[in-house]
């Protein structure tokens, strides 16, 4: 794909006509200010006609005028700033590269990207730097006029802003230059970028926005916030090339969905729910497939650097890393299935209008309290069948349903912190610290098996190399032993004070 990626991190601040900008060279760590340059941008924005775009916070344009020319999509990041992608402007009358318009088609579901408004940007730009000529940051001054072109709305919007971005310095940068600019008069600005303000589009909140009154209000509200961070990810699992964590991230918000459906069950009619759980398993062992070897590559590339003598990378090494890239394609060709975009407008329905029986409509809290409750007990359950298992594959195979059962814990009293509170947050705790042993424990068997079956392959050891790197790790994963941590770990997370006190 030709395009360019990085992050922006920026603040924004509202300033009125007849603003003038403080002295710069006063905020501790900067030593002057470039000379300004000024330029006029042209952009025009697509979107959707109904702005699903625009309503995630996320813009596309074409933008002429500066030093980067061209297409812009950004992203916005869960943390804060945005990740920006690149293309070349081609043709002035030319639709959204196609490179750029799949990746937004979680968003789009296959509805054509429009022009829906243009803005005219005449910028002031001035780059701050510290005494050893590092710039920082970059200020810009930006006297904007906007008009709508879908649906098409008479008039123009005109105002003025400021934006901060760093450049090569640190974010307290940024605090100390807004802090200046505030002092001066200068509010911080909670727009999101330009389009909103044109548009007249928020960015939809997700999650938690209101009092949670009943378990569907608190169910429904975690749904969506994982629902919204699947989305977020999709971009970005469609565009990378290496572990970025956006599989990872992609996947666990699945994960966090599907504990929900199951935990909550009672309230649900499980013959509507069913179906698209069996959806979400399959499109979380597609992403599982990629996770799986990157998680892998990682184990055994840190612990060969451990070994004596700094041996290069070995043959099956590499050869997973290009399974990796296989699987990687695998999971793109999913992520521009029909099945994956019908499995998105079910996580849709499920969200904004769930099958759920009477009881759910009840109050929250007493009900939370019994979620919570009935799913430490299945945890406790897993954990009781583990120790009673015999040493070998039985006990790893009932130490891992434990581990589920506690993952499972975790997102349950996670999605109970509105009606809740800091005790449900303290059992989320607990229960992810339990789930962070046994997954270092399952990590080490499935990398032991791995090895394993590598061994006898032939040609899977090419050379005396190859061959002794496989039976040093292997030898790793036999005698490391992270359950030196569990019983510790499991009398704090299975401490039955922490239910009865919710």
């Amino acid at each position: 794909m030709n395009v360019t990626a990085h992050v922006e991190v920026e603040r924004k601040y509202k300033v009125g006509g007849g603003y003038s900008l403080p002295d710069l060279r006063e905020v501790t760590g900067l030593s002057t200010a470039a000379e300004p340059r000024t330029l006029t941008l042209t952009a025009r924005y697509y979107d959707t006609a109904d702005l699903r775009l625009a309503r995630r916070g996320i813009t596309l344009r074409r933008r002429t005028g500066g030093t980067d020319d061209g297409w812009h999509l950004k992203l916005p990041r869960a943390k804060g700033g945005r990740d920006e992608i690149q293309a070349p402007a081609g043709e002035a009358a030319s639709p959204p590269p196609a490179e750029l318009a799949g990746l937004l088609l979680a968003h789009t579901r296959g509805l054509p990207l429009v022009a829906v408004a243009e803005i005219r940007t005449d910028r002031t730009e001035r780059e701050l730097l510290d005494r050893g000529g590092t710039v920082l940051a970059q200020l810009v001054d930006d006297r904007v006029t906007g008009v709508r072109l879908e649906p098409r709305e008479e008039g123009v919007v005109t105002w003025r802003e400021l934006e901060v971005e760093l450049v090569d310095g640190e974010e307290d940068v940024l605090d100390a230059v807004g802090e200046h600019l505030t002092g001066s008069g200068a509010q911080a600005s909670q727009e999101s970028n330009k389009l909103s303000i044109v548009l007249g589009v928020a960015p939809a909140p997700d999650g938690y926005s209101g009092e949670m009154r009943s378990t569907v209000q608190v169910m429904s509200a975690y749904l969506s916030a994982q629902a919204a961070r699947m989305l977020a990810y999709d971009p970005r699992v469609r565009l990378a090339d290496h572990d970025d964590d956006s599989v990872h991230k992609m996947r666990t918000s699945i994960r966090r969905f599907r504990s929900i459906l199951r935990t909550h069950r009672t309230i649900l009619d499980r013959s509507r729910v069913k179906p698209l759980d069996a959806e979400l398993t399959w499109l979380s062992d597609a992403l599982g497939e990629v996770r799986d070897l990157e998680v892998l590559q990682a184990r055994f590339r840190a612990q060969l650097a451990g070994l004596p003598g700094g041996r290069s990378e070995p043959g099956w090494l590499l050869d997973m890393r290009h399974q990796e890239l296989q699987a990687r394609e695998r999971l793109r060709g999913v992520l521009r299935s029909q099945r994956y975009l019908a499995l998105l407008d079910r996580i849709d329905a499920m969200v904004t209008d769930p099958p759920v029986r009477r009881k759910a409509h009840k109050a929250a809290r007493k009900q939370q309290r019994k979620i919570v409750a009935r799913t430490r007990r299945r945890m406790t359950d897993a954990y009781r069948e583990a120790g009673k298992a015999p040493r070998g594959e039985d006990r790893d195979a009932a130490l891992h349903k434990t581990r589920k059962a506690a993952k499972r814990l975790r997102h349950t009293a996670e999605a109970a912190k509105p009606v809740l509170g800091k005790r449900a947050a303290k059992i989320a705790r607990r229960a992810e610290k339990l789930q962070d042993v046994l997954g270092d424990n399952q990590d080490r068997i499935v990398a032991a098996g791995r090895l394993e079956r590598m061994a006898p392959e032939p040609g899977g050891a090419s050379d005396a190399s190859d061959a002794y790197t496989l039976g040093a790790l292997t030898t790793l994963q036999r005698y490391d032993d992270p359950l030196t941590d569990l019983p510790s770990t499991w009398r704090k997370a299975a401490d039955p004070k922490l239910v009865k006190r919710l």
